[in-house]
């Protein structure tokens, strides 16, 4: 039971949430993209938001900066949160457009907001859960995405639900957080990917 609560937090880690939520959006889309169009957008994406937050990991624990991946102090958590702002401006200005794919940019414009949420609360030496800010945001894309498109995907919801359960279940198990970041998490998560609703849903 150990090491499956473990593997349920590197299965559903943070980094990626992001390329998940893209790869998913591509395939219930309606919309014709061609295929090049599709494999450049996700290649793109998984060098921005995977390999290269390893990266700076790396280069931040090889510089003293943290001390494991876990990020275990708000301290420890200010720079990478300030990293990972950066790389989704980055996203949104040359990855994922307005123009272009309209859903995408407000789903990363609600994870730019909650990541800058979860920095101001380390600044303010609480730490939010960031496994659920990123699973519970999903969990909200998934839920306006269906609606946008009129598709149904009850069964994904409902198994995002079951993921959500698992994901806190192995973060309090793994004495990571209480159920007050948990808790936290899970609306920084929502709350942006719901109000941004307004401006892209029809």
């Amino acid at each position: 039971m150990d090491r499956i609560l473990k593997s349920i937090s590197f299965i559903f880690h943070p980094l990626l949430i992001p390329f998940m939520g893209v790869a998913f959006y591509f395939l219930v889309s309606p919309r014709f993209t061609p295929k090049e169009v599709i494999y450049a957008k996700l290649i793109s994406l998984a060098i921005l938001t995977i390999i290269l937050p390893v990266l700076i990991y790396f280069l931040l624990k090889t510089l003293g900066k943290v001390q494991s991946v876990y990020l275990k102090t708000t301290t420890e958590r200010i720079l990478p949160l300030v990293l990972n702002c950066v790389i989704v401006l980055i996203v949104l200005l040359r990855i994922l457009t307005q123009t272009q794919f309209i859903e995408l940019y407000f789903f990363f414009v609600g994870i730019l907001i909650s990541t800058m949420t979860c920095l101001i609360l380390a600044i303010l030496k609480f730490k939010a859960s960031i496994h659920m800010i990123a699973v519970s945001g999903l969990f909200m894309f998934f839920i306006v995405l269906s609606i946008h498109f009129s598709i149904n995907i009850n069964e994904i919801l409902a198994l995002m639900c079951i993921i959500m359960g698992a994901v806190a279940t192995s973060r309090l198990h793994l004495k990571a957080h209480n159920n007050k970041e948990l808790i936290m998490g899970f609306f920084i998560g929502v709350m942006p990917q719901l109000i941004l609703v307004n401006y892209w849903l029809n």
